[in-house]
């Protein structure tokens, strides 16, 4: 399984050779996909973070339904660069996303309904962040500080977010 943006028609696209084969486009809207990050869930159903790169929004798709629902997450300032997902035990989705316009670390979290948070703000931080979930859920990102050209840590094991320069 695949998503990946198609640069010809900039538009977000899905593929699958599980089952029939098939190729989707999961979001034809005007410039979206980049950044694109996919995590399938325990029916084999795909969750997608993307950057709307037109209106430099945060976006989701699922097609858990069946169809594909589209949903913009975060439209504050220039949002959506270099998306992570994951899915929790429960099969919610967690993104870790950055702000481009405040050069912040940002979270989105589903459960029951969407909200987001800033993480880290010290400086100009967020770029390149990868998001996973341990075997007990807690969440750990990597990412870049742009401000020190540091790699930094983020983790919520203990119940609160803390941060580290890694290196």
């Amino acid at each position: 399984n695949i998503s990946y943006y198609d640069s010809t028609n900039f538009d977000l696209k899905y593929a699958s050779i599980a089952g029939p084969a098939k190729l989707e486009v999961a979001d034809g809207a005007a410039n979206v996909g980049q950044y694109t990050s996919l995590a399938l869930d325990t029916n084999n159903k795909a969750h997608i973070s993307y950057q709307d790169s037109a209106n430099y929004d945060l976006k989701y798709a699922t097609n858990a339904s069946g169809s594909w629902l589209r949903l913009t997450l975060d439209s504050v300032g220039l949002i959506g660069g270099n998306t992570s997902i994951v899915l929790d035990s429960s099969g919610n989705s967690h993104i870790s996303y950055y702000d481009i316009t405040n050069g912040n670390l940002k979270y989105a979290s589903e459960a029951g309904s969407w909200s987001t948070s800033a993480l880290d703000s010290a400086g100009w931080v967020g770029a390149a962040s990868s998001l996973v979930r341990d075997s007990s859920g807690y969440m750990h990102i990597s990412y870049y500080d742009s401000s020190n050209t540091s790699l930094k840590y983020a983790t919520n094991v203990g119940g609160g977010w803390s941060y580290t320069t890694v290196d």
